[in-house]
């Protein structure tokens, strides 16, 4: 990929900027900025070089009829704010914008497309629509990782109309992928957790020939504890998961990584109930597990201080509640230790993984941290991404 980072001249040119500003918004109120904060670097880097800049994002799931409560109108307000620059949204149907020179026409440097999803063109990923896009700017910058394994119009069929580069904050992504895929030092281990084995076990096949160690950890290792023969209790599982647990277990044996699942764990009757330690052949028909044990704890603990480089994606417990938060929270810790002191190399990724660093208040503690969602699952599954492939 080319990066914008290291074009020349690009003062006066128009750039055509794919981001992802899919907040979430509470009565047209913006309740988590992250994935604002995280494209500020490349707006201002294209701000200091004196382009021209029209966003192109989208928010929710409007299925190609214009929403009220969609509209990108939050999200401008917001980036205004932190830039300190004026930023208009274009509210017109985009279909009808003829003029490649709406900069002339409005006088501001920075324009906002009206949600790009209120047009069913851009998820049929129509080529037309992308051509009509494409004569707005002079530049195409994806910058929008996260969106970057959808085949929609403004990911993949844009860069055939125009030079197309990568943004900072994908190069970034893009960069701590690589180190935990392909340029890896070792040892290398992935914490993953979850509710899903099924959701994971792509991640979890190509991640075994290439780690250490793997430690599962969450709702889907309730599956592991039940695979040998323990009593689970009223723990969140996936039905019909023996084949995959199985399955996984004999190819970790064949490419020599370990697999490590909770050999005690923290129960109670319910979400809100008392906290307690049970070894896993102590667990009651009426209990639910909701946090990895002490035991358990120390053994992930070691594993990280032997480790290199680390992948964390899904808490190890029930978070939300203190009482079963601590197993999250040791792990967390460890990396961070080990992070300041420059022996491990970290990334996070996962929705509530994200969600427990943000509350902790330790996301910059990490390397680096994904709010990519799928994008980073089926980048670590080994799949081409359509919009990565449209900039190579």
């Amino acid at each position: 990929m080319r990066s914008i980072r290291n074009e020349k001249n690009l003062n006066n040119k128009k750039i055509l900027l794919r981001l992802d500003l899919n907040v979430p918004l509470e009565n047209d109120k913006i309740t988590d900025t992250t994935r604002i904060d995280k494209i500020l670097p490349t707006l201002k880097f294209l701000i200091k070089e004196k382009a021209k800049i029209i966003i192109l994002s989208h928010v929710g799931r409007p299925r190609g009829k214009i929403v009220k409560e969609l509209s990108m109108e939050p999200i401008r307000e917001e980036l205004q704010k932190k830039l300190n620059q004026k930023i208009k949204l274009i509210s017109e149907n985009i279909k009808e914008i003829k003029n490649k020179n709406i900069f002339d026409d409005y006088n501001e440097e920075i324009f906002i497309l009206e949600n790009i999803r209120f047009y069913s063109e851009e998820e049929k990923n129509d080529n037309k629509f992308a051509e009509h896009l494409s004569c707005l700017g002079d530049i195409y910058v994806n910058d929008a990782f996260s969106c970057s394994h959808r085949a929609h119009a403004s990911i993949h069929e844009i860069p055939k109309f125009l030079p197309s580069f990568s943004g900072l904050q994908l190069d970034l992504e893009v960069k701590a992928l690589t180190k935990i895929t392909s340029e890896i030092i070792r040892p290398i281990t992935c914490i993953i957790g979850g509710s899903k084995i099924s959701t994971k076990i792509n991640v979890i096949k190509n991640l075994i020939s290439k780690f250490d160690n793997i430690v599962i950890v969450g709702g889907m290792a309730n599956n592991f504890i039940e695979f040998y023969g323990n009593n689970v209790g009223k723990s969140i599982k996936e039905k019909n998961c023996y084949q995959i647990v199985k399955e996984i277990i004999a190819l970790s044996k064949k490419k020599n990584c370990k697999m490590i699942y909770p050999e005690d764990v923290i129960v109670s009757k319910d979400l809100n109930g008392s906290p307690q330690k049970k070894e896993l052949n102590e667990i009651l028909s009426d209990e639910m597990i909701l946090d990895i044990g002490p035991k358990t704890i120390e053994k992930i603990l070691k594993i990280i201080d032997n480790s290199k480089t680390i992948l964390w994606n899904g808490p190890a417990g029930y978070f939300e509640n203190p009482d079963f938060a601590n197993g999250s929270i040791q792990i967390a810790k460890k990396i961070i230790e080990n992070n300041k002191a420059s022996k491990i190399f970290s990334v996070a990724g996962g929705g509530d993984t994200v969600s427990l660093l943000n509350n902790l208040k330790v996301v910059n503690n990490f390397n680096f941290v994904s709010t990519a969602g799928g994008a980073f699952l089926e980048y670590l599954e080994g799949k081409n991404l359509p919009g990565i492939k449209a900039l190579n």
